[in-house]
């Protein structure tokens, strides 16, 4: 039985569509403007992105960036396996409470965090704007997102499966690295992308932590349009989405071949 498309709904979800993504579209076109101002379009060219890669202060902010969400996929992913695959199996007073504040990064306000940053880094460790610094402190909120993902995959994981590889003779550590960790593996790399884009994107906590020499692609990005936004502001923006959607495009592939192969490996075994 096909049910009939209401063009209403069909209606809204597009108008939904266009709102969402008619600001991206302008941002994309004005980085191909003649002109430094983005009010008026005075014509086409390419010149924006050429002398994008010659700004040697973008390049820097760009490469800060990077290292920050490096140290920061390491530590969160590392971390916020072991802490949701923790909640997930363990089982003891006050286990529930543990679970909660667990979402205490994620609904409070960033300003809050980047302050408390601060402070713990200058009175502890008398750290002021280091990479290492604003790599903990990404580390610190990213943690959670990790667990989370990666506990609700281990909530759903038949424990049956790790008896069984004990039963045939696998110790604690292979029958983890064998079984466990291949089945929550898309939970964990689900949770290092949100960390990267996480990382990658923060400004309010990162610029609470910053310092000379570390400020990262956002902080360059804010500091610029204080004078303008500008074509070249447009432009790496443009290249910022493009590997986005590149990302999300691979992403969507590799996906859209796994329920085939799973339901070929069924029909095979029945």
């Amino acid at each position: 039985m096909t049910r009939e498309r209401n063009p209403w709904l069909t209606a809204l979800a597009a108008l939904t569509f266009v709102f969402l993504f008619a600001p991206i579209v302008v941002l994309i076109i004005f980085s191909f403007n003649v002109s430094r101002r983005n009010f008026v379009w005075l014509g086409f060219t390419l010149d924006w992105y050429p002398k994008l890669f010659a700004n040697v202060q973008l390049l820097d902010a760009l490469s800060v960036t990077l290292r920050v969400a490096v140290i920061a996929i390491i530590g969160a992913t590392i971390l916020g396996s072991l802490l949701g695959l923790g909640l997930a199996r363990l089982r003891f007073r006050g286990s529930g409470a543990a679970e909660t504040l667990i979402l205490l990064p994620m609904i409070t306000p960033e300003i809050i965090i980047g302050i408390s940053l601060l402070i713990f880094f200058g009175q502890l460790f008398r750290q002021n704007g280091s990479i290492g610094q604003i790599g903990i402190a990404h580390i610190t909120f990213c943690i959670s997102y990790v667990a989370i993902i990666v506990r609700a995959r281990a909530l759903s994981l038949d424990p049956r499966l790790e008896e069984a590889a004990r039963d045939l003779g696998a110790s604690a550590l292979g029958s983890f690295r064998h079984v466990t960790l291949p089945l929550i593996a898309p939970a964990i790399g689900a949770g290092a992308m949100l960390t990267f884009a996480l990382s990658f994107d923060d400004l309010i906590i990162t610029s609470f932590n910053a310092g000379p020499g570390s400020s990262t692609l956002p902080i360059y990005i804010y500091s610029s349009i204080k004078f303008g936004v500008t074509p070249q502001i447009n432009a790496i923006s443009t290249i910022i989405v493009a590997v986005v959607a590149l990302a999300l495009f691979v992403a969507w592939r590799l996906g859209a071949f796994r329920p085939d192969e799973r339901r070929v490996v069924a029909d095979d075994a029945t």
